[in-house]
């Protein structure tokens, strides 16, 4: 039986992570480097370009014995970590970016960052034009209370249906 394969992202030097990806496929580790298609206007044309989505990332699947042959790898700095140890990726999340960015040119990444107690405002979904408190954050997701006909309803909500309205 093989050995379970997890995601994990790696940090790059700056402008690398097209060549680690490459190092690493010559080294058949199995990786990937998400790349946006973006339109650039020159004088005289416009052209589609890829860059990498993520600055300095690049995503490897491998079992854990394989973690070492990726960081003597030129190029790569570090694993992504969580509470201490590299932070596993799941299955689903690289396949989510995957199908976006075929879907998407021009994809832009913000940090949207949430805490306890801002005032938010639902955008999507049965709650929209709701306002509440958030009580906590989650990985992907809010919890908010929402007063709403005398009681508090705790709703688990993504956080792209969210905006926040007051710190």
């Amino acid at each position: 039986m093989e050995p379970a394969k997890n995601w994990y992202a790696v940090y790059t030097h700056a402008k690398w992570e097209k060549k680690v990806a490459d190092l690493l496929t010559r080294k058949k580790i199995e990786n990937y480097c998400p790349l946006n298609r973006v339109e650039r206007q020159w004088s005289d044309r416009k052209k589609i370009v890829y860059e990498p989505l993520f600055t300095c990332y690049v995503f490897v699947r491998l079992t854990g014995k394989e973690r070492v042959t990726v960081l003597q790898t030129e190029g790569v700095l570090n694993y992504v970590s969580w509470m201490g140890k590299p932070a596993v990726i799941r299955d689903s999340e690289i396949e989510l970016i995957k199908n976006f960015l075929i879907d998407h040119i021009n994809v832009r990444l913000e940090k949207f960052e949430v805490g306890i107690n801002d005032t938010i405002r639902v955008k999507y979904g049965i709650f929209i034009e709701q306002e509440g408190k958030v009580i906590e954050v989650l990985d992907k997701t809010v919890r908010v209370l929402l007063p709403s006909l005398g009681y508090i309803m705790v709703a688990e909500l993504p956080k792209s249906h969210v905006e926040v309205v007051k710190k």
